[in-house]
């Protein structure tokens, strides 16, 4: 994730592509404070999608938002990070099945 205000620039995009690339990063987000340009959608569609094996499901690799869109109930667009596994059932013990720990 990287943040960013006052003038960015496509670079800035390229820049985090690279950093995802040879981190090996499943996606990057780029959150700045000024609208992004053409040219820095452009870069970011170009990098491409992410397909989460788990959910079957594609996702921009780079994604940009603004700090208004954030406000405006704009999300990452990413895989749910719960739900993944089957809640055990709850089991409730008997008092009588307490097992009784020695202090003495």
């Amino acid at each position: 994730m990287q943040v960013k205000s006052g003038k960015v620039k496509s670079g800035d995009i390229r820049d985090l592509r690279g950093t995802v690339e040879r981190e090996g990063a499943a996606m990057g987000v780029f959150i700045t404070l000024e609208e992004p340009s053409r040219d820095m959608r452009t870069e970011a569609v170009s990098a491409g999608f992410y397909r989460s094996k788990g959910w079957g499901q594609d996702y921009p690799k780079i994604q940009i938002l603004t700090i208004e869109e954030l406000l405006h109930g704009a999300e990452i667009k990413m895989p749910p990070q719960y739900g993944t596994f089957k809640e055990a059932q709850r089991v409730r013990m008997q008092e009588s099945e307490h097992p009784q720990l020695d202090l003495g």
